[in-house]
């Protein structure tokens, strides 16, 4: 039987794309919707399925070192401010 720490457990992934956007993946979800932020899609040959780390499902926590609070626009407004490299991590 599992723990109840077992059961919550969660795993970060730090992930660091680099080359500037498109970046290659869509969010959904937000403070505004009532929902974690959550990547929806995966673009082929884009920079997140290169870096092989990312899923879809993921939440996104952290953005260039910002934590983030939930709200879909503060995101995009931090990861359009990145030029040359992504530092994101995600809860899986």
């Amino acid at each position: 039987m599992e723990t109840v720490e077992q059961l919550v457990s969660f795993n970060h992934i730090q992930v660091q794309l680099s080359g500037g956007a498109p970046w290659g993946f869509t969010l959904k979800g937000g403070l505004e919707h009532g929902e974690p932020l959550i990547i929806t899609k995966i673009e082929d040959g884009g920079k997140a399925a290169q870096c092989k780390k990312l899923k879809v499902g993921d939440e996104l926590i952290n953005i260039n070192g910002s934590a983030l609070y939930g709200s879909r626009q503060e995101a995009l407004i931090l990861i359009k401010g990145s030029y040359r490299i992504l530092k994101i991590t995600v809860r899986r």
